[in-house]
C-alpha cells in the first residue's frame, strides 16, 4: 500500500485494539459485549471516513488520495476484526496448520483503491479444505463487516481452487491478478502468488490480452461506443477508469509490474506517457469520488443534475463567455481522449516489443510486409518508418489517413503514436497547402467510410489542428437534454450518415435524400456544409451566422469555387430553416410554404437543405429521428418543390383544390345516399378540405355518420399512423370554449405527448379534432391498455368528472425531477401576424413539464382566442409549441394592446415574467451560447 499522510488521523489500529481490549479484556467474548464491540468498530469506521472526506473537500486532497486512504481504513478494520475473532470469539491455544488462513484484497480493493461507495472484495485463502474454526473465523469477519454497513464480495478458496477457477474464468483471473495480502498467513499467500504467476499467467499472455480487449470493446458497445456522450459513465464508459485499468491489467500480466512507473523502466511507456496516465487517472478518480459523495450512492454517471455542482466542487467557475459546467465537461472529454491515446500507445509498444522477442503477437498481426506510396504495411496496417517520418514532408500526416482509407486498412498504433508526437508540424503552411487540402476533401467526401477516417483524424488530434475552427468544438458539450454527443462527435456522425445515404444504405429511411443526392450539382458542397453547420457553437451569438462567416473564409482554402462557397455559407446560415418550418409551422398553410420557398429559392438548394436537415437531426442521438419527423420534412419538401416548379399559389387554385377534395370524397363514399353525401360535405368549411387527405376525410365521414346515427355527443377513435410513428386520436364532440385545453390536459395525464393537433369546427357546431400523440420514447401508443387509459382520461375531462388543472398540478409536483430542473429555459412568446394570410401565429417556448400545453391553451381560451391548429415540439427539456389562432369572429388578432396582453398572460402561465431582465432567448432549440474560449489547456 502507498503511504498515507498522517495515517493515524484516519485510523489508529493500536488505539482501536486497546479500546477493544479494555472492553473485553481476556474474558470470553459473549452476546453481552457483542453490541458494544460493534459500536466501537462503527465509530472507528465513521471517524475514518469523515477524516478522508474532510481532507478531500476541505484540504483539496486528490481523488487518488481518497481511494488509497479508504482502502487503508478498511485494511485496518479487517485486520483488527480478524485478530479479534481469533483472540476473543474463537480462541484456540495451539491452532493447527490446517486452521491457518490468509485474507487477501482482490479486484480494485486489491489494487489499493476504494471509492467512497464501492464494494469490498475479499478472498479467504485456505491451505487445504475448510475447517470448522476457519469457517467460524470467516463468518465472524463477514458478519461484522456487513453489520458495519459495508458491501462485501467474498470467496473462500484453497490455492488449488484459485488456480483452477482462474484458468477457466477471465473475471476471476483478473480479480486475482491484483490480489494483495491483507492479513493472516502471509506465507500461504506468497505460495498462491507464485503458483498463479507460473501456472496461469506465464502461459496465457496472448489469450488474456485478446480477451481483455474484446471485453473492453463489448463494454464500449453497451455504453454507446463513444467517449463524447453528454452524460458519460466515469467508470465503465469509453475513456473512463475501467479503460485505464484494462491497460494496466494487460501491462501487469505481461511485465509483472505493480505500478505504472515500472513501465517506464521497461521502456513500455515514456516518462511523459506515465505522467499523462497518472493525471488522467487522478482526474477521473477525483470526479468519481465527488460523484459518490455528492449522491451518497455508487453512482457512476455524470448526469445533468450533478454536472454543475460537481464542476463547482472541482473549482470550475463561470468565466466571460463560458459556463463553469461546460469548462469542466470539456476537460472531462479531453482526459477521456487521453485515455484513448494511451491505449494506442501501449498497444503499439506491447506489440513491437513482444514481436521482437517472439514471445507474443497480437491476433491481428500478420507476417506480411509491403510498402505503399511511402508507407509500409505492417501486419495489414499502414505504418511509418519511424517517429521522424513526417519531419521532411508534413503533408504525410494527412496522407497516412488517406492511404489507409483508400486501401481500406487500419492504421498501426505505432504510426498513430508518431502522429501524436508530430502534431506541431501542422502549421499555417500546411493548412494553406493545396495538396493537403485536397487530401482532406477526398477523405471527407470519399465513398469509403469517411466517418471512420474523420474519427481517426480527430482522435489523433490532426482534425482540430488542420481545421482550427473545428478544433474549437472538439469535446464541446451541448448542455441540454436534446443532444447526446459533443459537437465534434455529432458532426462526424452526421457526415457518416450522409455517406451511408449516398451509398444507398438508408434509402428506406431517407427516400427523398437518397433520390436527390445523385442529382446534386456539387456533392462536396453538401459534405462541407455538414462539416461546418455547427462549427461556431460555443462562441456566443447566433452560431448559424458565425458559421456562415467561417464558411466564406474556409471554403476557398478547401478548394471550393466562389459559387460553391456561397452555397455552403447559405446552407450553414439556414441549416435550421427546414426543421423549423416543418416542425413549428403548419405546412398546409399556403403562407408557410410560400415563405419557405422564398428563402430557399431553387430546387438545388432545397435538395441540399433537405439532406443536411435529415442527417443533422438523426446525428443528435438515438431515437431522435423518427417516422413522424421524416413525414413532416417529406411533406414540406414535396409542397415546396411543387411550388417551385409549378404555378404560384393563388385563390383560384385554392378553390380548385377544395373542389377536387370534395369530388375525391364523393368517389369514395359509394355506398352512401347522395343526400347524405351532400349533407356531410356541407359540414366542412374550405380550410377543412385543404387540411386532410382523402383517406382521412373518409374516416372522418364514417365517424360523424356513426355518431349522429347513434346520437352520441362524444365519440373517440384511435389508430396507429405507422407512416408517422404516432397514434392518431380523432375526437367528435360538441364544440365549446376550453375544449382543446381540456383534451390536451387529459392526454398529458394519460402519459401521451401531443406532437400535432388539427382543430376543426363543423357547421353543425360540433368539433372534429385530430391529435397525433406519442409515448415518452417518441413512438406510437400501441397497447390496448395505454389507449384505454387515454380514452378514459379524455372522457372524464370532457364530462367534468375530473378537474384537469388540479390533477395536472398534482402530477407536476410529483414528476418534477432535479435532472430537468438544472436547466433554465428562458420563457419566450413570439406573435407573428405576417407568416400566415389567415391566422395569427403564436409561438410559446419554455421548460417542458406536465401540463405545459394545457396551461397555454387555457390561457388562450380565457383570452377569447380560437385555436385552429397546433404544432407541438420538444427538444429535450425545451418545449416549442406553435398555435394558429383567430378571434371569435374568425379573423386575425390585430390589436397591439390585445397582443401584448396575450403575450404577458402566456409568459405568466408558463412560469416566466414579462420582465426585461429575463435572459436573452436562444436562437433555436439547437442554438447554444457562451460555451468555451478559443483554447483550453490540454490535460
Amino acid at each position: 500500500m502507498p503511504r498515507i499522510p498522517n495515517p493515524r488521523q484516519v485510523i489508529d489500529r493500536k488505539a482501536l485494539v486497546s479500546e477493544l481490549e479494555a472492553l473485553v479484556g481476556w474474558s470470553d467474548y459473549s452476546s453481552k459485549t457483542q453490541g458494544k464491540v460493534l459500536d466501537i468498530f462503527k465509530q472507528a469506521l465513521a471517524t475514518g471516513r469523515e477524516e478522508v472526506r474532510r481532507r478531500f473537500e476541505e484540504e483539496g486532497a486528490h481523488g487518488s488520495d481518497v481511494v488509497k486512504a479508504n482502502a487503508f481504513l478498511i485494511d485496518q478494520i479487517v485486520r483488527v476484526i480478524h485478530d479479534f475473532a481469533l483472540d476473543h470469539a474463537y480462541p484456540v491455544a495451539n491452532p493447527t496448520t490446517g486452521e491457518q488462513l490468509s485474507i487477501a484484497a482482490v479486484g480494485g480493493y486489491g489494487r489499493g483503491e476504494l471509492a467512497p461507495q464501492s464494494d469490498i472484495d475479499l478472498l479467504f485463502l485456505l491451505p487445504y479444505k475448510q475447517t470448522p474454526r476457519g469457517e467460524q473465523t470467516v463468518e465472524f469477519v463477514l458478519y461484522m463487516l456487513w453489520d458495519l454497513g459495508l458491501k462485501v464480495g467474498h470467496a473462500t478458496r484453497s490455492i488449488d481452487d484459485c488456480i483452477r477457477l482462474s484458468a477457466e474464468d477471465l473475471t476471476i483471473r483478473t480479480s486475482l491478478l491484483e490480489a494483495r495480502w491483507l492479513w493472516g498467513d502471509e506465507a500461504l499467500f506468497s505460495r498462491f502468488r507464485d503458483r498463479f504467476a507460473v501456472e496461469v499467467v506465464a502461459s496465457s499472455g496472448p489469450e488474456f490480452v485478446e480477451a481483455k480487449l474484446a471485453e473492453r470493446d463489448a463494454r464500449h458497445e453497451r455504453m454507446g461506443d463513444s467517449r463524447y456522450v453528454v452524460e458519460p459513465n466515469v467508470k465503465e464508459g469509453k475513456g473512463g477508469l475501467r479503460d485505464l485499468q484494462t491497460l494496466f491489467w494487460i501491462a501487469k500480466y505481461l511485465y509483472r509490474v505493480d505500478g505504472v512507473e515500472e513501465l517506464v523502466e521497461r521502456d513500455v511507456l515514456s516518462a511523459g506517457d506515465a505522467r499523462r496516465f497518472a493525471k488522467a487517472q487522478d482526474f477521473l478518480w477525483t470526479v468519481r469520488c465527488h460523484l459518490h459523495y455528492l449522491t451518497g450512492r455508487p453512482e457512476e454517471r455524470l448526469t445533468f443534475d450533478v454536472q454543475g455542482t460537481l464542476g463547482e466542487r472541482m473549482g470550475y467557475t463561470d468565466r466571460a463567455g463560458v459556463r463553469g459546467v461546460e469548462r469542466f465537461m470539456k476537460h472531462y472529454y479531453l482526459y477521456a481522449k487521453t485515455v484513448g491515446d494511451l491505449t494506442r500507445i501501449l498497444c503499439a509498444v506491447l506489440e513491437e516489443q513482444h514481436k521482437k522477442r517472439s514471445l507474443f503477437r497480437f491476433p491481428a498481426l500478420a507476417l506480411r510486409r509491403q510498402t505503399i506510396d511511402g508507407f509500409r504495411i505492417d501486419g495489414g496496417r499502414v505504418n511509418v518508418d519511424g517517429p521522424e517520418a513526417f519531419a521532411d514532408h508534413p503533408v504525410k500526416l494527412l496522407r497516412l489517413f488517406h492511404e489507409a482509407q483508400e486501401h481500406e486498412l487500419d492504421i498501426h498504433p505505432e504510426a498513430l503514436r508518431a502522429v501524436t508526437r508530430n502534431l506541431s508540424l501542422i502549421d499555417r503552411d500546411l493548412r494553406e497547402d493545396p495538396a493537403a487540402n485536397r487530401l482532406f476533401m477526398e477523405m471527407m467526401t470519399s465513398r469509403k467510410d469517411p466517418e471512420t477516417t474523420l474519427r481517426r483524424l480527430n482522435e489523433a488530434g490532426v482534425f482540430g489542428r488542420f481545421i482550427p475552427d473545428f478544433g474549437r468544438v472538439v469535446a464541446q458539450m451541448q448542455y441540454d437534454m436534446y443532444h447526446v454527443y459533443t459537437v465534434d462527435e455529432h458532426t462526424i456522425r452526421a457526415i457518416g450518415l450522409l455517406a451511408r445515404i449516398e451509398n444507398g444504405e438508408l434509402a428506406d429511411e431517407h427516400p427523398v435524400a437518397a433520390a436527390n443526392i445523385g442529382e446534386l450539382q456539387s456533392r462536396r458542397v453538401l459534405y462541407v456544409a455538414v462539416l461546418l453547420h455547427d462549427i461556431a457553437k460555443g462562441r456566443g451569438g447566433d452560431h448559424s451566422e458565425i458559421g456562415a462567416e467561417i464558411a466564406l473564409e474556409l471554403c476557398p482554402r478547401l478548394g471550393l469555387t466562389t459559387e460553391e462557397t456561397e452555397t455552403v455559407a447559405w446552407l450553414v446560415l439556414y441549416h435550421l430553416l427546414m426543421s423549423r418550418a416543418a416542425f413549428e409551422r403548419d405546412v398546409d398553410d399556403p403562407q408557410t410554404v410560400a415563405d419557405f420557398v422564398a428563402a430557399v429559392q431553387s430546387p438545388e438548394r432545397l435538395r441540399l437543405l433537405n439532406s443536411l436537415t435529415a442527417v443533422d437531426i438523426r446525428a443528435v442521438g438515438p431515437g431522435v429521428w423518427n417516422a413522424w419527423k421524416a413525414g413532416l420534412l417529406r411533406e414540406l419538401y414535396h409542397r415546396a418543390l411543387e411550388e417551385m416548379i409549378g404555378e404560384p399559389f393563388d385563390e383560384e387554385r385554392r378553390a380548385s383544390r377544395v373542389d377536387h377534395a370534395k369530388a375525391a370524397l364523393r368517389e369514395r363514399l359509394t355506398d352512401w345516399p347522395e343526400k347524405a353525401i351532400d349533407d356531410h360535405i356541407a359540414l366542412g368549411y374550405a380550410a377543412y378540405w385543404l387540411s386532410f387527405d382523402t383517406d382521412a376525410q373518409v374516416r372522418h365521414a364514417n365517424l360523424v355518420h356513426d355518431a349522429e346515427a347513434a346520437g352520441d355527443r362524444l365519440r373517440i377513435e384511435t389508430r396507429v399512423a405507422a407512416e408517422r410513428d404516432a397514434t392518431e386520436v380523432l375526437i367528435y364532440t360538441a364544440d365549446h370554449a376550453g375544449l382543446f385545453a381540456n383534451i390536451a390536459g387529459a392526454m398529458a395525464l394519460s402519459g401521451a405527448s401531443i406532437v400535432e393537433a388539427r382543430v376543426v369546427t363543423l357547421s353543425n357546431g360540433m368539433a372534429l379534432d385530430t391529435f397525433w400523440v406519442q409515448n415518452a420514447k417518441g413512438s406510437a401508443l400501441a397497447s390496448g391498455e395505454r389507449l384505454a387509459r387515454l380514452r378514459s382520461r379524455v372522457e372524464d375531462a370532457l364530462s367534468g368528472r375530473i378537474h384537469v388543472a388540479r390533477e395536472l398540478e398534482k402530477v407536476g409536483g410529483q414528476g418534477a425531477t432535479a435532472r430537468t430542473d438544472v436547466f433554465t429555459v428562458p420563457p419566450r412568446v413570439l406573435i407573428d401576424n405576417d407568416a400566415s394570410a389567415s391566422h395569427t401565429i403564436i409561438e410559446v417556448n419554455g421548460r417542458d413539464r406536465p401540463g405545459f400545453l394545457h396551461a397555454v391553451n387555457s390561457t388562450l381560451t380565457e383570452l377569447g382566442s380560437q385555436i385552429t391548429s397546433a404544432r407541438i415540439a420538444t427538444y429535450g427539456e425545451r418545449a416549442v409549441d406553435v398555435f394558429y389562432v383567430k378571434n371569435v369572429f374568425g379573423l386575425k388578432l390585430d390589436s397591439p394592446a390585445r397582443l401584448e396582453t396575450i403575450r404577458s398572460r402566456l409568459l405568466t402561465a408558463i412560469g416566466g415574467a414579462d420582465d426585461d431582465s429575463l435572459p436573452a432567448p436562444m436562437a433555436s432549440p439547437d442554438a447554444e451560447a457562451d460555451i468555451l474560449p478559443a483554447a483550453m489547456p490540454a490535460p
